[in-house]
């Protein structure tokens, strides 16, 4: 019955938000003794700060999700054995990151295997550009998508609740159009507990933060995050762009920028749109909610593309996503 399944549902976001708290309490001695975070040239924090909560974050969503498949909620196809798998993977490398800082080329590596994981588990019949491109082109593409996507999740996770301002969404989208049918369940499934995981963590990230999620987190958010965006993509294309659409330009504006002024682009820096309005005078808490309101706005377009289903409206829905995501980078840029 659609009740019995709401209250499910809401039982599963529940209990994702409640078990990721209730996990980051009972971690946050330990990472305040191993993983603290000491203010630095790029920091926008003033004050030592426990990060690594991304391990709490991972553990509540492999145990939530695992409890609900085996409750028959979110059945598969598609398994997420797979995107598990990357997702721990990529929780050790951060936390190891966190601890102690490990070589690019480590990083890159780590990144790259779990996207392999992902992309070697699509079924034959998984495709995004079937009339353009061949299907070993396409799987090397969706690789590099993916590493570029975890590395765009990370580097914009750089303010109190900016990755909860990003995630939220997004998630919320997935949810929405797994409800509409249009992507997997065990996709909504996956959804709907990283945004629990999150909400339970904004609780403690709320500026000033208590606790950061270190790369332990950013990185395995953004993998789930890819590993959805791609069934998202290969129901509507269009959706998928819009709900990944912040997060994609400012990152890549932001690469491509350093590349033109000759700048050593692995190297620390606070050139991104969010972080240049903080040092323009706007509050922490004033940039998050702007990124907050265009992800929703986005999220709303991408629900309106994939019910659209038309080319005129993609052309109309993506041009409107643009627009409002210029204007957004323009009042970040100008500051107060």
């Amino acid at each position: 019955m659609p009740e019995a399944r709401f209250v499910s549902l809401v039982a599963v976001l529940a209990v994702s938000a409640g078990l990721s708290a209730l996990l980051i309490l009972l971690l946050k001695p330990l990472l305040t003794r191993y993983f603290l975070a000491h203010p630095n040239a790029r920091s926008a924090h003033s004050v030592p700060t426990p990060q690594g909560a991304g391990l709490a974050l991972m553990a509540a969503l492999l145990c939530v999700c695992v409890a609900a498949l085996l409750y028959g909620i979110g059945a598969p196809p598609p398994s997420l054995v797979p995107v598990f798998a990357g997702a721990v993977l990529l929780t050790v490398l951060g936390a190891l990151d966190d601890a102690h800082a490990l070589p690019v080329a480590w990083r890159f590596a780590g990144q790259t295997i779990a996207a392999a994981i992902v992309v070697l588990s699509l079924p034959e019949g998984f495709r995004l550009l079937p009339d353009l491109l061949p299907l070993a082109v396409e799987r090397v593409l969706i690789v590099l998508g993916i590493v570029w996507f975890v590395n765009a999740i990370n580097f914009l996770d750089g303010l109190d609740w900016m990755t909860v301002a990003q995630v939220v969404p997004m998630t919320l989208g997935i949810v929405i159009l797994q409800g509409l049918g249009m992507v997997p369940a065990s996709i909504g499934l996956l959804a709907l507990v990283l945004l629990g995981v999150t909400l339970g963590f904004a609780v403690f990230n709320k500026h000033p933060a208590q606790i950061f999620l270190g790369d332990a987190g950013s990185l395995p958010i953004g993998f789930c995050l890819a590993f959805m965006l791609l069934y998202v993509a290969e129901a509507h294309l269009i959706s998928a762009l819009l709900l990944a659409l912040y997060t994609l330009v400012d990152a890549t504006l932001t690469l491509l920028r350093r590349i033109a002024a000759r700048e050593p682009i692995f190297s620390a820096h606070k050139s991104h749109f969010y972080q240049r309005a903080v040092g323009r005078g706007w509050r922490v808490p004033q940039v998050t909610t702007w990124i907050f309101v265009l992800g929703l706005w986005l999220m709303g377009l991408a629900i309106a593309a994939a019910m659209a289903h038309s080319l005129p409206a993609d052309f109309l829905l993506l041009g409107l996503g643009l627009l409002a995501t210029a204007l957004v980078f323009r009042a970040l840029t100008r500051g107060r």
